[in-house]
């Protein structure tokens, strides 16, 4: 079965949360075997205290806005289900998983008030961390670095981040980590869980099979492989691999 995650984010009145400060937006994003479905879990929520000057400065979320709107409580049951069981992707992850822990708290539902209980946690920016030490790893920096288009992003908003680290987080574990060559991984010959790494006897495909159908690029599909040569070149500063590749073979 396919993976199920949730990329989540959470804006605050302010931090730390030791400070009484308290979520006032939530926003999700669905992954299955890391696909985008299409579902999400978006929420404004009113804290019952006013936002820190330079949280709104932050956020653009002011106390105005938020009157009116469904407290923690109201919607804790609905998000609860929504992130039960799956892998949630932050980035800083601390952050908000202590803001829903406190959140679920103050309600007294303390079989929730910690969600790493009930759902694995992927830190994105100990994962960007790890790769690129020393360098700047905020969202916006990967969004730099990995070319993810972030243009939209004046302000910090829960939902539109989440997309966007979705977006950074699919970019920035697609590369391929390992290729098999001597069978399937479900059958311990493979590079996958239970894998042994033993060469086996390749096996042949018969003669007489049925030829396999070509499927060929849309010009719409061939546009935006060419787009994303053109990002992958720019953040590189110089040709990709595969750019390289089609020259050398057109002038062969």
């Amino acid at each position: 079965m396919a993976t199920r995650s949730v990329v989540l984010d959470t804006e605050t009145t302010g931090m730390p949360v030791t400070d009484g400060h308290r979520i006032i937006e939530i926003g999700c994003v669905e992954l299955i075997g890391r696909r985008l479905t299409g579902r999400h879990f978006h929420v404004y929520l009113q804290p019952d205290r006013e936002s820190d000057e330079g949280a709104i400065g932050v956020h653009g979320i002011t106390n105005e806005f938020l009157v009116g709107k469904p407290r923690f409580a109201e919607v804790a049951d609905e998000f609860f289900e929504f992130i039960k069981g799956a892998q949630l992707i932050i980035h800083n992850a601390a952050f908000d998983v202590g803001f829903i822990n406190n959140e679920f708290a103050l309600m007294g539902q303390h079989d929730r008030a910690d969600i790493t209980q009930h759902c694995t946690i992927l830190d994105t920016l100990m994962m960007a961390r790890e790769r690129h030490p020393g360098q700047r790893n905020s969202l916006d920096a990967l969004c730099k670095r990995y070319g993810v288009d972030n243009s939209g992003r004046e302000l910090h908003g829960a939902l539109l981040d989440s997309e966007i680290l979705a977006d950074v987080y699919l970019t920035m574990t697609g590369g391929q980590t390992s290729l098999s060559l001597a069978g399937n991984a479900s059958d311990g010959n493979g590079t996958g869980e239970g894998a042994d790494n033993s060469a086996t006897e390749i096996r042949r495909l018969p003669a007489d099979r049925q030829p396999a159908r070509i499927i060929r690029a849309t010009e719409e599909e061939l546009a935006a492989h060419l787009a994303r040569l053109e990002i992958i070149a720019k953040s590189a500063g110089g040709p990709a691999l595969w750019t390289q590749i089609a020259e050398a073979d057109a002038q062969a």
